[in-house]
């Protein structure tokens, strides 16, 4: 599926949809327009103005501002670019990235990569594009743009939480897209660890205890007082709300996070 097309079974993204279809069609019918007219207007051909309106397609930005624009809705319709470009993203990555909103503690730990919030473009790349079998380059391009989008949880000048990430030596180790991709991640976390509200610690190979073999794991503190986990493995995701076993993962997170460096070191 591309990124810009819409998918049958996300009931909260069709919903969005429709309700920003309905509105194009009324807009372009209160102008006295045709599809093929209003196409030719805003620089798309009438085949794609009937597969927006129809809900089979996400309309980009660029033609949310060309739509406003000639059919004069004053920023009515542009407004709508935000509620669009989150429906384009996986229900999971939405939902992942609605819990971080919601955080006043992030923390992390990872053996195999690096954290998708650390990550940069071309390190994001690199991972999904080694994923058996292949993404299609379109789902490529949708995964890489949804996580640099959670992202923005981290210069968010309004949702500050503190983060606390515990990186294997073996992430750092691993050229994951060849040596140039691996010296800009390891600048990126050279920066990121300065940031205030960032810890960064390494757990070394050389460490004859390791709490965190059991693979990944992740713990949002949120600001009603729960703590919710999350559990990505082959081919599964899931989030961990049962408090016996958040408290198991918090409490391992603990443990790794005292046997590896301080943050200093």
């Amino acid at each position: 599926m591309s990124e810009w097309e819409a998918g049958p079974d996300d009931e909260e993204a069709g919903a969005v949809m429709r309700t920003v279809t309905r509105q194009l069609k009324l807009w372009r019918e209160s102008a006295g327009l045709t599809q093929a007219e209003f196409g030719a207007s805003i620089g798309y051909g009438e085949d794609l103005v009937s597969s927006v309106e129809r809900g089979r397609r996400i309309p980009r930005p660029e033609y949310l501002d060309r739509a406003d624009e000639v059919l004069g809705a004053g920023g009515k319709i542009a407004a709508m670019k935000g509620d669009v470009t989150e429906a384009r993203y996986p229900k999971k990555v939405r939902d992942v990235k609605r819990l971080e909103a919601e955080a006043v503690e992030i923390c992390s730990y990872n053996n195999s990569v690096v954290d998708g919030l650390l990550q940069t473009e071309a390190y994001a790349r690199a991972v999904f594009g080694s994923r058996r079998p292949q993404f299609a380059e379109e789902e490529l391009e949708q995964r890489v743009a949804a996580r640099l989008a959670r992202q923005e949880i981290l210069c968010s000048p309004t949702a500050r939480p503190l983060f606390s990430f515990v990186l294997c030596e073996a992430t750092l180790r691993r050229l994951i897209g060849g040596k140039m991709v691996m010296r800009s991640q390891i600048e990126r976390l050279s920066g990121v660890a300065r940031t205030r509200n960032v810890d960064l610690q390494v757990l070394p190979l050389s460490r004859e205890e390791n709490s965190g073999l059991g693979g990944p794991l992740r713990l949002l503190k949120l600001k009603d007082g729960t703590t919710v986990g999350l559990n990505e493995v082959q081919l599964t995701n899931r989030v961990i709300t049962d408090p016996k076993e958040t408290t198991v993962l918090d409490m391992r997170y603990g443990i790794i996070r005292a046997q590896a460096l301080t943050p200093r070191e």
